[in-house]
């Protein structure tokens, strides 16, 4: 089930089999048949750790989504609630306790536990509606990073940013920490930390005082990481806004991948039958599971759209030649191994057609005069043309009522690579957007500006293009069919969080101390001593393991890119990602966004 997560470097499954364990001991303690309730938002990451038939062996009988009401009927001993710690949470769950028929027999026993921390508020806010007592375990799940894939981790904390730039929260840099640690103690100590931003060095402070509060932890493990870079989203706000052109970027641009699944419109996949025409078509959304355990996913998940076409057509002639063969196959032995290659054979041919359709879905779009304006309009920002002046295609859509989303990731855009726009220019697109999507927007404009996402000019220079120049994130020969440099992910832009990783690795920092300093947040390095004896001997031509944790989420064309540099012949370094969250700029704005509720009178 889990042959994907190890494949890579660092074997992954057994971050997963802790995660698993952990949770077998939990059920254990409710002893008895079992129902769980669950926070809608967790079943997905839950599901990347176990599957039902885990929950199964542990006599849980029934599963409910967590709603306010009575809880449905269920013949079980123990009613588990799996939630967030979250108080409008706690509201639903009062409701359900209190509603509970006190005068059934037997009486089921309640138990929470709080994913991926308990929380103090909340249990004070039960016990203050009187149903805390009637928790028999009140515990705590650490959830903290979920293995996606063989090198790719994420916390699935989709507040994390807007905790940390908005609101002062540090919960999710806390959880950070700790879900580091968890990995120090799995993996082995890190030696060497990196980091750029405020909220990277909270991490590294937090991770210090962890390891000195508990000496115990420290592991005789041989250590499998060399590195950790640490990265604040807010170091590179450019690159989310930005949209992305590798196959899975693009994937997760248009229809969204959630926990590695993707809901695609179903007509594309509908098997017609000669002569049924297009009859009973199905109205069910397709759901694909999206991750490398998939052959023909892995090799071209991240290659630029433009470079997918013609690996889909090779694969199809190669596909058609093996099911060829069997018309060779004349002794019992060659039609006995033919039959054995066919499972594998199917489940390419079905594969080769599922990802024929989606990047038939996707072409549809991306060949429209609407997504070429856009990119367009995109690419000239990003190359630096005409950031400082009020955008006509920009006003043009704001006077076609185009989706706000789409109008704010522009705009945001023309202000990260204008270093803020002239405070003219920024009143007037201010003006336009309130004007035609309503005032109640004026709080969503706030947080951009708060976010440093859509801000006035300040100092009166911009910065962007020294930053640009110096980092080479802008280069015109792009190749994007066999690339050889990190920026064929945006058809011309690298992404400026992957290039100080690839700088890091070589030649280091110090060669671009000018540009850092220009980057919001400080740089650090810090050392980690490690037990005698553990020292890491490189053999001659092994390659150094960095992990980069993005503080405030990562989009899959970065994950595309660092994939690249790890593929890379003379890299001499493979990169691990980790995540508070996986984010497209969609997602990302979606997330800053508030609206202006009227009072209720």
């Amino acid at each position: 089930m889990a042959a994907h997560l190890s494949s890579g470097r660092v074997n992954l499954t057994a971050l997963r089999e802790a995660g698993r364990r952990e949770l077998r001991e939990f059920l254990d303690k409710c002893a008895g048949s079992k129902a769980i309730v669950w926070d809608e938002y967790l079943t997905g990451p839950f599901g990347l750790i176990a599957q039902y038939s885990l929950l199964k062996e542990h006599e849980v009988e029934k599963m409910f989504t967590l709603k306010p009401g009575r809880l449905p009927q269920a013949d079980v001993k123990n009613i588990i609630f799996f939630v967030r710690p979250r108080l409008e949470l706690m509201d639903i769950i009062t409701d359900n306790v209190l509603r509970e028929d006190r005068g059934r027999s037997p009486q089921r026993d309640f138990h929470i536990l709080f994913v991926p921390r308990r929380s103090l508020l909340c249990e004070q806010w039960l016990k203050e509606q009187g149903v805390l007592g009637s928790f028999i375990h009140r515990e705590q799940y650490s959830l903290d990073l979920i293995p996606f894939d063989g090198d790719l981790l994420s916390m699935e904390s989709e507040s994390a940013f807007k905790e940390c730039y908005l609101e002062s929260d540090q919960t999710s840099l806390y959880h950070a920490a700790k879900g580091l640690m968890t990995l120090q103690a799995l993996y082995g100590t890190i030696p060497q930390i990196f980091g750029k931003g405020d909220c990277a060095r909270h991490v590294a402070n937090m991770m210090i005082r962890m390891k000195r509060e508990f000496p115990g932890s420290q592991n005789s493990i041989f250590p499998v990481f060399d590195t950790l870079l640490l990265l604040d989203r807010n170091v590179d706000l450019l690159t989310p806004l930005a949209t992305q052109l590798t196959y899975e970027g693009l994937i997760d641009e248009i229809y969204g991948i959630q926990n590695t699944y993707v809901k695609l419109p179903p007509e594309k996949f509908a098997l017609k039958k000669q002569g049924e025409g297009g009859k009973d078509l199905p109205t069910e959304p397709k759901k694909l599971q999206l991750n490398s355990a998939e052959e023909l996913y892995a090799e071209i998940r991240d290659k630029n759209f433009n470079a997918v076409g013609s690996v889909l057509s090779k694969k199809a002639k190669i596909i058609s030649a093996a099911f060829e063969e069997r018309h060779h196959a004349k002794t019992v032995g060659e039609i006995k191994q033919f039959v054995s290659q066919l499972p594998h054979m199917q489940a390419a041919r079905s594969s080769l057609a599922n990802h024929t359709s989606i990047a038939e879905l996707i072409k549809d779009i991306t060949t429209s005069e609407d997504f070429f304006d856009n990119l367009t309009v995109e690419q000239e920002f990003m190359s630096g043309i005409d950031t400082d002046k009020v955008n006509n295609y920009i006003e043009d859509c704001i006077a076609q009522k185009h989706p706000l989303i789409k109008i704010l990731r522009l705009v945001c855009l023309q202000s990260v690579c204008n270093s803020g726009l002239k405070q003219k220019v920024l009143d007037h697109y201010k003006r336009e957007i309130l004007q035609t999507y309503g005032y109640e927007h004026i709080l969503t404009l706030n947080n951009l500006e708060k976010a440093g996402l859509l801000k006035p000019q300040t100092s009166g220079r911009n910065n962007y293009p020294t930053i640009r120049k110096t980092l080479r994130l802008w280069m015109d020969d792009v190749n994007e069919q066999n690339p050889n440099d990190i920026s064929y992910v945006y058809s011309g832009y690298a992404p400026l969080s992957v290039r100080l990783a690839q700088l890091l690795a070589r030649p280091g920092w110090r060669s671009i101390e000018e540009v850092l300093k220009m980057l919001p947040g400080p740089h650090f390095e810090e050392r980690q001593q490690l037990p005698t004896g553990l020292q890491k001997k490189r053999q001659h031509g092994e390659n150094r393991v960095t992990l980069v944790f993005f503080l405030g989420g990562v989009t899959y064309a970065e994950i595309a890119a660092l994939r690249f540099l790890s593929q890379m012949e003379d890299g001499g370094t493979e990169y691990v990602i980790a995540t508070t969250k996986l984010i497209n700029g969609t997602s990302w704005i979606k997330s800053l966004m508030d609206k202006l509720e009227p009072a209720p009178f």
